[in-house]
């Protein structure tokens, strides 16, 4: 494989990585379907997952709050709402931990984008959400990487 070569499929499982409900679930299969050493494939999707976190920390309490009032979104943020306070319940029992294990649990509706929302809605401080959602996603990159060379070695 050329280093351009590389470079564009390492990019695309970056870019794979930050998109809601694909996370790096899909990003890290995608890279080593494109050819990437699992290893960079896996350090790929675990960087680009985490670069909506801190936004998400940020604005999304400000974001909600604003399309809570609008008429085409309103109920689905009210849901989002809701889904994320239900999911909250392992976080508000163990804290930072149940914040890791909601994001290292590598399942649809789990991930870094339902740990950064569900910790900006029960105002957990950037400076601890962010590490324990790094390890969260750095224990399910492990996995899904661990996951996806088991199936490559079945074909």
């Amino acid at each position: 494989m050329s280093l351009e070569t590389m470079f564009h499929e390492t990019l695309l499982t970056f870019l794979t990585a930050m998109v809601p409900v694909l996370e790096l679930r899909g990003a890290i299969p995608v890279g080593v379907a494109a050819g990437l050493p699992p290893a960079v494939a896996c350090i790929a999707a675990i960087l680009g997952n985490m670069v909506p976190v801190p936004f998400i920390l940020l604005l999304v309490r400000r974001a909600f709050a604003w399309l809570r009032n609008t008429k085409l979104l309103g109920a689905k943020i009210l849901w989002l709402e809701r889904r994320a306070h239900l999911k909250g319940r392992l976080v508000r029992r163990y804290r930072l931990m149940g914040l890791v294990i909601l994001v290292a649990i590598p399942l649809p509706g789990t991930g870094a984008w339902t740990g950064a929302l569900v910790a900006a809605l029960l105002d957990i401080r950037m400076r601890h959400a962010v590490p324990a959602i790094f390890l969260g996603v750095v224990i399910a990159g492990i996995i899904i990487t661990v996951l996806t060379m088991g199936v490559v070695h079945l074909f």
